[in-house]
């Protein structure tokens, strides 16, 4: 297959990611959010067609798209039976964080396993090999080494390859899942800290204990339309095993927003500051506060700063003032407040201030301990509460 090829649906060579951008991907999908999703979502039919799956999660992990703007589109086009399943998609990202922001030792495991994971391949140099070949697509397993090489050169692999990815990877090639998170957060354009540690995890069988996802030969030649035949695969590997990190802890309360004169503090999480719930507050001093994934690398890096600056400019001519990168004394002598930043770079950047958080997040979060599903039972309940209508 060609390689190095930038898909269009993700924007131009210099990676710039806008809220118009996602506007715009986002009417041009919403035809295909329906029926078509749910049939054609798993298959992979490679960069230089057109996704099957949405391709809106760039915007939606910095939230220059709200989950339910994106979902109201797809109801409204096509009612909530036709959209069940995009719909389910689309609330299991919020779900992933919810669930993060209650076991945040999660988190704290990866990174520890990503610094354990180098010091084994200091010294152990057959997986320094392996590893090197895996990253640099080089390891001889059809599809996946045209993933790892798509992967680097263009921020972005179909979700359904993630996952064969994700699995040869634990189980094939015995590598540390944490290596192969870090390998896909440092260079995926929606890189995100929850979906992206929890799905390795479940890929794994640690999200769900014992219940791992195992890459097959039949199921990526049948869903990649015959274009790989990978031979050699690890089919009847055992789950990973490894210690269970702490229990879920209640979800931190957010701040009550104070009345009156306030700098706000935006970050990557949200940057959507003109539909933050705001009233009774004066924006009167915006600040943008980039905080890169560890290791991002430079096509990462500037996505991140164009749709800072993007949220920047929105921010400066709806609030009316200035509305620029944080520097020190930024805020003056008002109170910052910021939208809240879940468990990842940017809640471990952010200043002392006080945080509040979208009706959305309040919803789904305190649902989030345990499996998706009862999640999922909840979203007639969910949308209703947000405004959409429900047959």
């Amino acid at each position: 297959m060609t390689t190095g090829a930038v898909p269009p649906y993700l924007g131009p060579m210099d990676n710039i990611l806008t809220r118009d951008a996602g506007l715009d991907r986002l009417g041009r999908f919403v035809p295909r959010m329906g029926r078509a999703y749910a049939g054609q979502r798993n298959t992979d039919r490679g960069l230089d067609a057109e996704p099957t799956t949405s391709a809106l999660s760039p915007y939606l992990r910095r939230r220059l798209l709200t989950e339910e703007e994106v979902i109201a589109a797809s109801i409204h086009a096509h009612g909530p039976g036709a959209v069940e399943r995009f719909v389910q998609e689309v609330v299991w990202r919020s779900y992933f964080k919810g669930y993060l922001e209650t076991r945040p030792g999660i988190w704290n495991d990866y990174r520890a396993r990503v610094a354990e994971g180098h010091a084994r391949l200091e010294r152990e140099s057959g997986l320094r090999r392996t590893y090197e070949k895996a990253v640099s697509g080089q390891t001889g397993i059809d599809g996946f080494d045209d993933w790892a090489r798509n992967l680097v050169e263009t921020g972005w692999l179909h979700n359904h390859a993630r996952m064969w990815f994700a699995s040869i990877w634990i189980f094939t090639l015995r590598l540390p899942w944490a290596l192969g998170a870090e390998f896909f957060l440092a260079h995926l354009l929606d890189g995100d800290p929850a979906s992206n540690t929890l799905s390795w995890r479940w890929v794994g069988g640690l999200h769900t204990r014992g219940k791992h996802y195992v890459a097959r030969a039949e199921n990526i030649r049948r869903y990649t339309d015959g274009r790989y035949d990978p031979q050699g695969l690890d089919e009847a590997p055992e789950a990973l095993d490894e210690r269970e990190p702490a229990p879920a802890a209640k979800l931190p309360s957010a701040d009550a927003l104070p009345r009156g004169d306030i700098a706000l503090l935006i970050h990557l999480d949200d940057l959507l500051p003109e539909s933050l719930p705001l009233d009774g507050a004066c924006v009167v001093r915006v600040g943008g506060l980039v905080a890169h994934a560890d290791g991002a690398v430079d096509r990462v890096r500037q996505a991140d700063e164009s749709a800072m600056a993007d949220a920047l400019n929105r921010a400066s001519v709806y609030f009316g003032c200035k509305a620029l990168p944080v520097a020190p004394g930024w805020a003056g002598e008002y109170q910052v407040v910021a939208p809240w930043a879940p468990v990842g770079p940017s809640a471990e950047a952010l200043p002392p201030c006080l945080r509040i958080r979208r009706p959305w997040d309040e919803r789904v979060w305190p649902h989030s301990t345990r499996g998706f599903f009862k999640v999922r039972a909840m979203i007639p309940d969910l949308l209703a509460a947000s405004g959409m209508i429900v047959d």
